[in-house]
């Protein structure tokens, strides 16, 4: 979920030395995941970890647009050393039910319709505006403390894997065992008062996207650690991994779970990403396949139309931001589906819709040439940058042509050394 709003802008030094390359730890017990491969190479969930280790060995060498690309990602990684470790059990209230651990979110485009007062604290009944994110979501509840996990174990281990430096490792480890592991200030491993409503709702099956949309993040950061970091140990490993299956039995099993699976627009897509991310993190590779093989016809195919444009996304107040938001969750599973056979971007419907057509559907508008011609209450155009990224990756010429002309995001387009689609504008829900 990388937002624009906390992109550092700390100066930084001269690259560390890069460390020497090492192995993974040992294998974990049945049925986790298999380990990391010789030489540094991650087992990563949605990056390609090979592609990771060449990009290593290049910038080891001194490749000068590697480099540039190095100093914009250690310097998000030295503005989060000095912050953190973040923690559910921080919050002013605990979630409805009692339990600090639980994690709780408030419905971002919900506010009240009466001013709160001793008879009505929350100024109920709360109404729906669609794409207007009420400021109460950022106070009080868990939602901008998970943002930070997030965006922080991502940069920290990256640069940690490009660098060397102990200093980012530790850092992701710390962050990772505080709201993960440690029992004093762990999540429990659900989503069960996710985007609440005030009184309305306890949670919502639709909360499940404070998670989906941005977790495989976390998963490919352990991934990183596990090639060898300083200070993440093979225990850490193995709870990380016995959490991650529990979160995804949670997923499987839960009347939410089955709610946001059903779920026909960007809710639905990402919910399969988050449920072939953690069934391919955790081992099971036969459910990461057949999620991204079925996302063909239960995905694309009803949500993309003939032309590459997104519908459901297009009748939103913020259409632009959802289309690139929704082609986020189709990129990154059809980056999962790399890695077991399963080719997405090669999917066509029976219509023609495909991953390819939604992107160039984008095209003029990300790349400057024409004004988007839809609704949208906050355009930034380089919400689709990475999402040409990928379409280009991928072999489609005209993504690669517009390459030249993307808009780079707040704190510099890091494709080079992170090539999978994020989340590059601030808004979501």
């Amino acid at each position: 979920m990388r937002t624009a709003h906390r992109r550092a802008g700390v100066l930084v030094t001269a690259l560390a030395a890069c460390a020497a390359l090492v192995t993974g730890g040992a294998p974990p017990a049945s049925p986790a995941p298999a380990a990391p491969l010789a030489h540094g190479v991650p087992r990563t969930v949605v990056l390609d970890g090979a592609r990771l280790h060449r990009t290593k060995i290049r910038l080891e060498h001194g490749d000068a647009r590697l480099r540039r690309a190095a100093r914009a990602l250690t310097a998000r990684a030295d503005a989060w050393l000095g912050q953190g470790p973040w923690t559910v059990v921080d919050k002013p209230r605990p979630a409805p039910g009692g339990d600090v651990h639980d994690y709780l979110s408030q419905a971002p485009y919900w506010w009240p319709s009466q001013p709160p007062g001793p008879d009505n604290p929350w100024g109920c009944p709360y109404v729906q505006r669609d794409g207007q994110r009420n400021p109460e979501v950022d106070t009080g509840t868990d939602r901008q403390d998970l943002e930070k996990v997030v965006d922080s174990v991502y940069d920290l281990s990256l640069a940690w894997y490009y660098t060397g430096d102990s200093r980012y490792a530790r850092k992701a480890s710390q962050v990772l065992r505080t709201w993960f592991l440690d029992p004093a200030t762990r999540m429990n491993p659900h989503l069960n008062h996710a985007q609440f409503i005030p009184c309305r709702y306890d949670g919502r099956a639709i909360g499940i996207i404070d998670f989906s949309q941005s977790y495989t993040g976390v998963l490919d950061a352990i991934a990183l650690l596990d090639t060898g970091a300083p200070g993440w140990s093979t225990g850490d490993r193995a709870a990380m991994t016995r959490w991650n299956e529990d979160f995804l039995r949670w997923l499987r099993d839960s009347d939410f779970g089955h709610q946001e699976g059903a779920a026909t627009n960007n809710h639905g897509t990402f919910h399969d990403l988050q449920l072939a991310a953690l069934a391919y993190a955790t081992g099971d590779e036969d459910l990461a396949r057949r999620t991204v093989r079925q996302a063909a016809d239960t995905r694309i195919t009803p949500q993309i139309a003939a032309d590459g444009s997104q519908p459901q996304e297009l009748a939103r107040t913020r259409s632009w931001h959802y289309s690139a938001f929704t082609l986020v969750a189709h990129t990154r599973l059809a980056a999962i589906g790399r890695h077991l056979g399963v080719d997405l971007w090669g999917y066509e419907g029976p219509a023609g819709q495909s991953l390819f057509k939604a992107v160039d559907y984008l095209l003029p508008a990300a790349t400057g040439a024409a004004a988007w011609p839809h609704p949208e209450l906050e355009f930034h155009r380089y919400a689709a940058t990475d999402v040409v990224h990928a379409a280009a990756d991928a072999g489609d010429p005209r993504a690669r042509k517009a390459l030249a002309s993307l808009e780079a995001p707040p704190g510099g387009d890091l494709w080079l050394l992170r090539p999978a689609p994020e989340q590059l504008d601030s808004i979501a829900g």
